[in-house]
C-alpha cells in the first residue's frame, strides 16, 4: 500500500508540474518585463505555505502588478464555477479561498519586506481539456484558463515600472522575505488606480 501511494503521489506530482509548465509557457510570451517567483516550498516555510498536492502556484510580477497564480489541473473533467464555488467531478475543492489566502500572505510578506503596502491579486488558472462552465465569477479572485493567462495579466495596463517589477521580484526571491525578516525598503512606487507608469503629473511644474 505504501508503494502504491508513493507511485500515485509521484504521478500526481509530475502531472501538476506539467500543468504548471503549460501556464508558465504563456507567461514567457509577455517578455522580459515579467518575472516568475516560485512559492517557498521547504519545510521551514510550512507555517506560511501548506499548498495542496493537487495544485501548483507561483508569483507573477510585471508592469500590471503582482499576481498570486494558483494552477488547478482538471484534466478532462468538467468544471463548473459559480462565484466562489468550484465543482469538479462532484467535488468542491476550495480553490478560490486558497488562492485568496495565498495572495494575502504574499502581500503581507512583501509589504513587510519593503516597508510599503504591496497589493497582490489572486488568480485561479485551470489547466485541462474538460469543459468549463461559468455561472458567475468570484468577487475577489480572477479566473482564467492557462491559454488566457497571459492576456488576463496584461489587461490591467501598466501600474508599476519595469524597474520596480524587477526590484520586487528580487525581494520575493529572498528567503528572508517569507520568514518575515522584513526591512524598510525604498524606491518602490505603486501607481494609484487610473494612473500608469507613463502618466505625467500635469499639475506639477
Amino acid at each position: 500500500m505504501d508503494w502504491a501511494r508513493r507511485r500515485r503521489a509521484e504521478r500526481d506530482a509530475r502531472r501538476i508540474e506539467a500543468a504548471g509548465a503549460r501556464a508558465l509557457n504563456r507567461i514567457e510570451h509577455l517578455g522580459p518585463s515579467w518575472h516568475v517567483v516560485e512559492w517557498p516550498r521547504t519545510d521551514s516555510f510550512d507555517a506560511l505555505f501548506t499548498g495542496a498536492d493537487d495544485q501548483a502556484g507561483f508569483l507573477v510580477i510585471g508592469p500590471s502588478g503582482l499576481f498570486a497564480v494558483t494552477i488547478a489541473d482538471h484534466g478532462r473533467a468538467r468544471v463548473m464555477v459559480a462565484g466562489d464555488v468550484v465543482q469538479i467531478s462532484g467535488k468542491r475543492p476550495p480553490y478560490v479561498s486558497e488562492a485568496i489566502r495565498d495572495a494575502k500572505r504574499a502581500s503581507k510578506a512583501l509589504s513587510g519586506a519593503t516597508g510599503h503596502s504591496i497589493p497582490v491579486t489572486p488568480v485561479l488558472t485551470f489547466v485541462g481539456s474538460g469543459v468549463i462552465s461559468v455561472y458567475g465569477l468570484p468577487k475577489d479572485c480572477l479566473v482564467a484558463t492557462h491559454r488566457e493567462l497571459d492576456r488576463l495579466l496584461v489587461a490591467g495596463g501598466d501600474r508599476i515600472s519595469s524597474a520596480t517589477a524587477e526590484k520586487l521580484s528580487h525581494v520575493a526571491s529572498q528567503p528572508s522575505t517569507w520568514l518575515n525578516m522584513g526591512h524598510s525598503g525604498g524606491g518602490y512606487r505603486w501607481y494609484e488606480d487610473g494612473r500608469t507608469a507613463s502618466t505625467k503629473l500635469a499639475t506639477r511644474r
